[in-house]
């Protein structure tokens, strides 16, 4: 067995500057025990299943670790309440279920997450349906690369690997993998308890993890939406609003900033039905 002593450390540094409520380092992870969990990972015989399409642009799949399917279905990838068991994938992956059980977490939903290249989760919020208990969720980073990061309150922040994350997901948020190779994080959603709060005394951030994006001017709001009308009357509408979706992870928005855009370009069009349908989507990603 792992004992969560052995396994993760309190991570070293002084917290640095950022969105430490919205993303923070909990601990260190041995990297002896990220290797074997990367290995199993990579060796998975599934990639699982693209999920939650109205979040992303293509390339999020995810597959259950533990989970509430009766008969252990690392394909059933519905997140909710209650205490999971192991599916068939997790109990091929020994080494990924000793770290789990070492860390002595009340576990809510346990899954594998991989974001393939040129990819993008969406500006959105998760929980919004999950209010009766305190909840938070815990990120393994396996594979990653520079150009995957996550964006929050205005903060472009990198997992980096060899440590334990925590992201409030209630928080608006987004991700993205411009580059590759593949994001593979070991995700897990917990209820909040006592051995929790004792792993998240110890949430800060590293200067090098966080970088803050620029405001967005007149002049680059002008030309985004230009080259977006551009593309909508060549007949792109999609390749349109996915430019303006994209700008979320190269200007510090607003909140729903990038949904707005997209609005504001259907209404120039004149398209009020698909100004009243992102409207839509931007109440739906966002709720609280």
């Amino acid at each position: 067995m792992v004992t969560t002593m052995h396994a993760v450390a309190p991570a070293a540094g002084v917290a640095g500057e950022g969105p430490v409520d919205e993303v923070a380092r909990l601990a260190a992870v041995e990297e002896s025990l990220i290797e074997q969990m990367r290995a199993e990972a990579l060796g998975a015989p599934t990639r699982g299943v693209l999920a939650y399409g109205e979040y992303q642009s293509g390339g999020w799949w995810t597959a259950s670790l533990m989970n509430h399917s009766a008969c252990g279905d690392p394909h059933d990838v519905v997140i909710g309440d209650g205490r999971p068991g192991p599916t068939s994938l997790l109990e091929a992956m020994p080494a990924t279920a000793r770290f789990l059980a070492g860390l002595g977490l009340d576990f809510m939903y346990v899954r594998l997450a991989r974001l393939a290249p040129n990819s993008f989760l969406w500006e959105h919020r998760d929980y919004a349906e999950l209010h009766d208990r305190p909840r938070h969720r815990l990120h393994v980073p396996l594979v990653t690369n520079p150009s995957a990061v996550l964006v929050t309150a205005g903060t472009r922040v990198h997992m980096a690997a060899g440590a334990l994350w925590r992201l409030t997901p209630s928080q608006a948020h987004g991700v993205c993998n411009v580059t590759g190779p593949d994001r593979l994080h070991l995700i897990a959603d917990v209820y909040a308890d006592d051995a929790y709060e004792a792993l998240a005394a110890g949430a800060h951030l590293q200067e090098q993890d966080v970088d803050s994006l620029p405001t967005m001017t007149t002049e680059d709001r002008a030309g985004l939406l230009g080259r977006a009308e551009q593309l909508a009357g060549l007949g792109f509408p999609t390749a349109a609003e996915e430019n303006l979706l994209r700008s979320y992870y190269r200007f510090a928005l607003p909140e729903g900033g990038a949904y707005d855009l997209i609005a504001e370009l259907h209404e120039r069009r004149g398209a009020d039905g698909e100004v009243r349908r992102w409207r839509a989507a931007k109440a739906h990603l966002l709720a609280r």
